[in-house]
């Protein structure tokens, strides 16, 4: 399953990664928590600040959390809570789970298994959409996609495959956008095929009825703008205009996430054999 970004669901909460891990005769997956210290992942290297051990990849201070600018791809004109850190990874073990045939033999140090004891919170609401439509995605199981997912991860908990994740980074306005009119297109997805032809059907239906009603909403809005610049021409422009920026913006953050709990409703594939897995990402689920 693809990683993605989520705000934490309270200041000075970092996110312990899931993982599978072997005991008592078989595999089970460990669910990823929030709390004040990282704990325990396996000792799976999923990247992006997740090596192994800790979190290098940002850091609280006071109520402003700070990405370390070495292990992410940060956009510094629009995010100024940076840092650079380098750091020296050492960990090239490729597992996905821990223990068990193959898998990685590192066991919790005894800090790690004092963070698991503390006051945890479990995933937030986009996280458990985010696993829920991925679940729902064939192209996330290894029997299709045989290792290689064609989305590592996404910059918001929507995307699942190249497709979608560009759809996702459309859906969201650039920073200068002030009118709906100035939005790129909303973009019309493939038809998607589940195997249960009656269920994508009604899925592509509701496909339809959505960017419909969301390209009326647009439009309304604009027409509202437009309205409110013949009214007030001598008025203060740059005022007008940062309340239009700003209802702009509110508008695609309500599309996006309808367009999220639609995602959610993508019909299942039809199992061809084999029995479906357990969605992870390297191994765990963020």
């Amino acid at each position: 399953m693809p990683g993605t970004w989520v705000l934490a669901p309270e200041e000075g909460y970092l996110w312990t990664p899931g993982y599978w891990g072997w005991g008592d005769g078989s595999y089970f997956f460990n669910e990823g928590y929030w709390g004040t210290e990282v704990g325990f992942y396996g000792g799976i290297n999923y990247g992006f600040g997740y090596f192994g051990e800790g979190y290098e990849g940002g850091r609280w201070d006071g109520e402003h959390f700070f990405y370390n600018r070495s292990v992410n791809n940060v956009d510094v004109t629009r995010i100024r809570n940076v840092y650079n850190t380098k750091i020296e990874n050492h960990n090239e073990n490729r597992g996905s789970f821990n223990g068990g045939s193959g898998g990685i033999t590192v066991r919790a140090t005894s800090q790690q298994e004092a963070a698991a004891k503390q006051r945890h919170l479990p995933p937030v609401a986009a996280q458990t959409n985010h696993a829920q439509a991925a679940r729902g995605n064939p192209e996330q199981r290894v029997s299709v996609n045989h290792g290689n997912p064609s989305t590592g991860a996404t910059s918001i908990p929507i995307g699942f495959n190249d497709h979608q994740a560009v759809t996702a980074q459309r859906t969201t306005e650039p920073s200068a956008v002030v009118h709906p009119k100035d939005l790129p297109p909303i973009t019309r997805p493939e038809p998607y095929n589940s195997g249960n032809t009656k269920a994508d059907q009604k899925y592509q239906k509701q496909q339809n009825t959505l960017i419909t009603k969301q390209t009326q909403d647009r439009q309304k809005l604009q027409q509202k703008q437009d309205e409110e610049h013949q009214r007030t021409a001598n008025a203060n422009t740059q005022q007008l205009e940062q309340k239009h920026q700003q209802r702009t913006h509110n508008l695609v953050q309500k599309h996006t996430s309808q367009q999220q709990t639609l995602q959610v409703r993508q019909p299942q594939a039809r199992p061809t054999g084999q029995p479906q897995a357990r969605p992870s990402s390297g191994g765990g689920r963020k």
